[in-house]
């Protein structure tokens, strides 16, 4: 990649941007941990030593190895599928850094961003880049809105919850557009093509855009659906066995993710329904898919909380919520933060 391509987006996303965006994460997490022990805990909390226990900490420590290791296979193997090879080094540094990005930014925005600028810098054309992140990602969102409406409306623990009523009811219409169009997207992109192109004219008849930025738009438009239905007809027709494996290390990441409060409630000695605090997550995790703010912070925290409380005493409710976000977000940030620096000083002294 280009020089002036690394400088753009250096500049697209500076460490005052980034500084900014972080500090709005730590605020909104501690204002959703707050309301968790104010709501939800009967403001009590409790540190258990239970949760640094040696063999605590060796489970705690191989479900986080499952879970990185996961990650970073998944998109591994979706770039095989489309005839790219990178070595594992890289895509576990892309681990940190898209868990970095995707966690100080309002809806996640900046993951995808960083994602293809990590791959194109090692040799992934753009294209190829943005449809290996973009199929990673939609392989993770079908797993999850599909399995959404069942723990919706099967769990009781979500019986009491707005959630589980008409809202629910609302939101597995809703699960089943957005799958739709997911499935058109990927099987039926030149469909797309068509609506989009009238969007952006409509845009242009309501004097919303110029006539160059319209015909620009256009023209974008058109070659990234075909340039995207190619790629993923190439993800389809590629190996076999790159196929099946990034679908099964996307499946093996979201178990390890969904994992994480059965260990950490058993490990304080609970008697846990894995089937239910695994629902419970599915849930809250599609909760978050949503949420405008940085990392979904404050707003995961709060659901969790909410959805949790019947099944922790108060005392431990926070203490899980806090051991939840640090395993699965909190320690990827600030490892990926660490990578990143180091990624940028590399480019700095290359350059110099």
């Amino acid at each position: 990649m280009t020089d002036s391509t690394d400088i753009d987006y250096e500049s697209g996303t500076s460490w005052r941007r980034l500084g900014f965006f972080s500090l709005i994460f730590v605020a909104l997490t501690a204002a959703g941990l707050y309301t968790v022990y104010h709501q939800f805990a009967d403001r009590s909390i409790t540190f258990d030593t239970r949760l640094i226990a040696p063999q605590s900490l060796l489970a705690f420590g191989t479900l986080l190895l499952v879970y990185y290791l996961s990650d970073g296979l998944r998109l591994y193997y979706t770039l095989r599928a489309l005839d790219h090879k990178l070595p594992f080094r890289f895509m576990f540094k892309l681990v940190f850094i898209n868990l970095f990005f995707s966690n100080v930014t309002p809806m996640a925005t900046g993951g995808g961003f960083a994602q293809i600028w990590y791959l194109t810098r090692h040799g992934v054309p753009v294209g190829r880049a943005t449809a290996a992140t973009t199929i990673r990602t939609v392989l993770a969102v079908i797993f999850i809105f599909s399995l959404t409406p069942v723990f919706l409306f099967t769990l009781k623990a979500l019986e009491n919850e707005t959630i589980s009523g008409e809202i629910g009811t609302a939101l597995a219409v809703f699960i089943t557009l957005y799958l739709g169009f997911f499935i058109v997207l990927l099987f039926r992109t030149r469909w797309l093509i068509l609506p989009l192109s009238r969007l952006i004219s409509l845009l242009r008849r309501a004097h919303l855009i110029n006539a160059r930025r319209h015909d620009r738009w256009q023209f974008k438009c058109r070659r990234e659906m075909l340039r995207f239905s190619f790629s993923f007809n190439d993800y389809i027709e590629g190996r076999p066995l790159f196929v099946l494996l990034s679908v099964f290390f996307t499946a093996t990441f979201l178990l390890s993710l969904f994992s994480f409060p059965a260990l950490l409630i058993y490990s304080l000695g609970y008697e846990v329904d894995y089937l239910v605090t695994v629902g419970l997550l599915v849930v809250t995790t599609f909760i978050m898919y949503f949420s405008p703010t940085p990392g979904a912070s404050g707003i995961s925290e709060g659901v969790f909380g909410s959805f949790f409380r019947d099944i922790l005493s108060g005392n431990h409710l926070v203490l899980v919520t806090v051991g939840w976000r640090f395993l699965t977000i909190y320690l990827g940030m600030i490892v990926g933060l660490i990578v990143l620096q180091r990624e940028l000083t590399k480019d700095r002294r290359r350059s110099g």
